[in-house]
């Protein structure tokens, strides 16, 4: 190469790398997308948006000096709306990252949406294994509970008391059949049997036909594969069939503290299920649950609590990656261990799968309750990787590794 060309190329290199150096000017726009208006409202919608706002806060309202902007739109638990709004989010709002969505059929249709756009997406209140499994992005995460964990978690407890025949109320969409299936691949692998099951709409009112005739099976065990005012809703026929108060025993696969209020202690007393974050569990719940009863008026659900800790990690990593570009973000998040009350230290698998521990929680009796929102005991840890479903086994064939700290 002449001399002329070797100052060329130099020149070029010096350009390059002035250009990759410059700073990003544009800010980071997010959304918590969720339903708003209908039956999972209560356990995520406008507070998963509180949650998220005080999440922004906590890292001081900007990302490399630039504000962080929230969009929050409601899909309505309608996969058609959840599908055209994520898509003008992506597309047409330039959101960098979606969080929460809340509704296992929405989540899997948007999936698709942020693998083709390499745009970051949290999944928190839906719980479908599939999308850290045979469905999986290198630039999605999954934040809180799934079909398996809750399965694994629940279902081998039950059993172990005896509650070994099992029949199943099942919301008929994506999170109950897959919830369904996993639990019973559990109770089958425990020695128990399935005696049968029954799919419900989402939203429905009139349970009794579904319970006659899980009430009818004779079965020891009555699971609930549907969630928030499903569950609700559900819980208070079962008591009118005294269902729950004799020989057969209602399994609540998914529940939230909101629904445990909207019953109160008195139907739901003795219910065991999983939680992934309890305001009064240790000190920094504490503060949290505080800090958000006062901007929203509530105690945090779980989901809400995820919400807060999905958007925060994915800020600082946005900070730490210099980066807005999806994949390098995500990578950074799954380098970077989490940082809060809800996760702390736990770290982002390959396949996006949070590695957070959860509690066990058991309703209080009436007796027991000391104040508006003293409605759990906390009845132990169950460690993540004793109830996570391995990655091996998953079927994710985009397995993506954190960046090199």
């Amino acid at each position: 190469m002449t001399r002329m060309g070797i100052l060329a190329a130099i020149a070029v290199a010096c350009l390059n790398g002035s250009a990759l150096a410059e700073p990003i000017t544009k800010p980071l726009t997010i959304a918590v997308l969720n339903d708003k208006s209908s039956v999972f409202s209560d356990a995520g919608g406008t507070g998963s948006v509180v949650a998220a706002q005080l999440a922004i806060d906590d890292v001081g309202g900007k990302v490399r000096g630039l504000p962080v902007k929230m969009l929050g739109p409601d899909h309505q638990n309608k996969t058609d709306i959840g599908v055209s709004l994520a898509r003008d989010l992506y597309d047409q709002q330039g959101v960098d990252a979606i969080f929460d969505i809340g509704n296992s059929a929405i989540s899997l249709a948007v999936q698709n949406m942020a693998r083709e756009r390499g745009k970051v997406l949290v999944h928190v209140g839906s719980a479908t294994a599939d999308v850290f499994g045979k469905q999986c992005a290198p630039t999605a995460a999954m934040w809180l509970y799934d079909t398996y964990s809750l399965a694994q978690g629940i279902a081998k407890a039950v059993v172990k008391q005896g509650g070994d025949t099992w029949y199943f109320i099942t919301a008929d969409y994506a999170f109950g059949i897959a919830m369904q299936a996993e639990v019973s691949k559990v109770v089958e692998a425990a020695g128990g049997k399935v005696l049968g099951a029954v799919k419900h709409p989402v939203g429905t009112m009139d349970f009794s036909s579904f319970l006659l005739q899980a009430q009818s099976s004779g079965a020891k065990v009555i699971a609930l594969a549907n969630a928030s005012g499903d569950t609700v809703t559900n819980i208070k026929q079962a008591r009118e069939f005294q269902i729950g108060e004799g020989k057969q025993k209602l399994a609540v696969l998914i529940f939230y503290l909101t629904s445990v209020k909207a019953l109160g202690s008195e139907a739901t007393q003795g219910v065991q299920y999983l939680e992934g974050y309890y305001w009064d569990n240790d000190d920094a719940s504490r503060a949290f649950g505080k800090r958000f009863l006062a901007k929203h008026g509530k105690m945090p659900t779980h989901a809400q609590a995820g919400v807060y800790s999905a958007v925060k990690h994915y800020l600082r990593a946005a900070e730490a990656a210099n980066e807005n570009d999806g994949l390098k973000v995500m990578r950074q998040m799954k380098a970077m261990p989490v940082d809060d009350f809800f996760a702390p230290g736990a770290r982002v698998r390959e396949d996006g799968r949070l590695m957070n521990d959860m509690l066990l929680a058991e309703v209080k009796k009436p007796s027991e309750v000391k104040g508006e929102w003293d409605l759990l005991t906390i009845k132990g840890k169950v460690k993540a990787e004793d109830i996570m479903r391995p990655i091996a086994d998953g079927g994710c064939t985009l397995l993506d590794p954190p960046v090199k700290q």
